[in-house]
């Protein structure tokens, strides 16, 4: 798997480095690396993070800018492995397998639903289509930067491309009864078939034309997109909830030789030896309220702490707006109460997401030379009572809770949706 470059360190490096050193004293910092430090020094210079440890014996640059952040939790900033946030667009009505729409020409980097993530501390995002199509498209890997275009939020591989992954969907949603869709689940995963196989045909002539220009395939860009998942470039992110739609997923995989994650994996409780087994990770939502769709009837609070213990590397998501990107900590609140152990539950929410985008060499842990994003809550993160203070991407505050217009974004009110991102707050103190 290619491993990924954050774009700050390259060509957007000046715009958001800072080259004074910042440095928070006296909080409990939860580095994820390592156990807690009941009282904690985090230092920050140039986007990455330069030291971590405890006060009185991690050391601090003389001309460091200091952040008292005493009674107070830093965490890594929090990564979401599954969000609709930017307000992204699948494919269209007219085939059910779309693997040349991209994400990267529909996300609008004025939405509020950004704001509102960067206000649950969310740092790092796969924003993605719906799972309204057996394969909806490219995924996107995202840094909530605040950006003027989707550029200067984007994640890049070590060769220049951006980063993200590949969305696939089975089950009801994807099902449709009109159309070109297929209708019965034995159909969806016919067609997904089917398209892999042609691509690796597709494969086949491009190796076999070799340097000859003239027996090269014309391009398509529907089968050039699965070149990178059979080649292992891509990681397909694969909506699924019913335990034999997972086992369907998994066995595609099996098939085809792709890197895959399980996403929702409803039913993951009743086949996690069989998710173990595969080596996929899964990517868990938690849903706290009754309802939904009827293949989610057997939903459990305890499927991330059976899927964890089976061995299974679990991550949790969003899927917003089905989970508000405010309220993403309560998944690991959530999964404690249902059993799940805290520091497993932290790391789902950072480290393990990391993994699941393989992105976890720069961001999901309080680490010297990795990113230096991190979220500062007023008290513990998994209490009903605490909120989101202060949210840092690369060394550079994007969320401020004490400034009105950021405090919008966090609690709502009038003004919090507006996607244009330019609500004019003193006009409205004016009213």
């Amino acid at each position: 798997m290619r491993r990924i470059a954050v774009l700050s360190l390259c060509a957007c490096a000046s715009l958001w480095a800072q080259s004074r050193s910042i440095a928070f004293t006296g909080a409990r910092v939860i580095p994820i690396a390592g156990p807690e430090i009941p009282s904690g020094v985090v230092v920050v210079q140039n986007g990455r993070i330069l030291a971590v440890g405890p006060v009185g014996s991690t050391p601090i640059p003389n001309d460091a800018q200091k952040v008292d952040t005493t009674g107070k939790v830093i965490m890594p900033g929090l990564v979401d492995s599954h969000s609709h946030i930017g307000g992204p667009e699948g494919g269209d009505s007219s085939a059910p397998l779309q693997p040349e729409a991209r994400v990267l020409d529909s996300v609008n980097v004025r939405a509020a639903s950004i704001r509102k993530a960067q206000a649950g501390g969310i740092t790092t995002s796969n924003v993605m289509s719906g799972s309204g199509h057996l394969l909806s498209g490219q995924t996107l890997y995202l840094k909530l930067r605040d950006g003027n275009t989707i550029d200067d939020l984007l994640i890049h591989n070590d060769d220049g491309s951006i980063a993200g992954g590949i969305k696939m969907a089975n089950g009801t949603n994807s099902r449709r009864a009109t159309g070109p869709f297929p209708g019965t689940r034995a159909k969806s995963a016919a067609l997904a078939r089917e398209l892999f196989i042609k691509a690796i045909e597709y494969r086949d002539k491009i190796k076999q034309a070799g340097s000859d220009a003239s027996k090269m395939p014309a391009r398509d860009l529907r089968l050039e997109a699965l070149l990178d998942v059979l080649d292992g470039k891509r990681t397909v992110q694969f909506h699924s909830h019913r335990q034999d739609d997972l086992m369907t997923a998994l066995r595609l995989a099996k098939e085809f030789n792709f890197k895959i994650v399980l996403h929702h994996a409803t039913d993951g409780w009743m086949v996690a030896d069989e998710i173990a087994k595969a080596g996929a990770p899964c990517s868990v939502i938690v849903i706290d309220s009754p309802g939904g769709k009827i293949e989610t009837k057997d939903l459990k609070f305890e499927t991330a702490m059976v899927l964890d213990k089976a061995g299974v590397l679990v991550g949790f998501h969003t899927d917003d707006p089905i989970t508000d990107s405010r309220l993403f900590i309560r998944s690991a609140a959530i999964a404690v109460r249902a059993g799940m152990p805290r520091e497993k539950a932290l790391q789902a929410m950072t480290i393990n997401n990391a993994k699941i985008l393989s992105l976890d060499k720069h961001v999901g842990s309080l680490e010297p030379g990795k990113d230096a994003d991190l979220v500062v809550f007023s008290g513990d993160p998994l209490s009903v009572y605490t909120h989101v203070l202060e949210t840092w991407v690369e060394g550079k505050k994007v969320f401020d809770r004490s400034k009105p217009e950021d405090r919008l974004y966090a609690v709502g009110g009038r003004g919090a949706s507006h996607d244009d991102g330019e609500f004019n707050w003193e006009e409205e103190e004016g009213n």
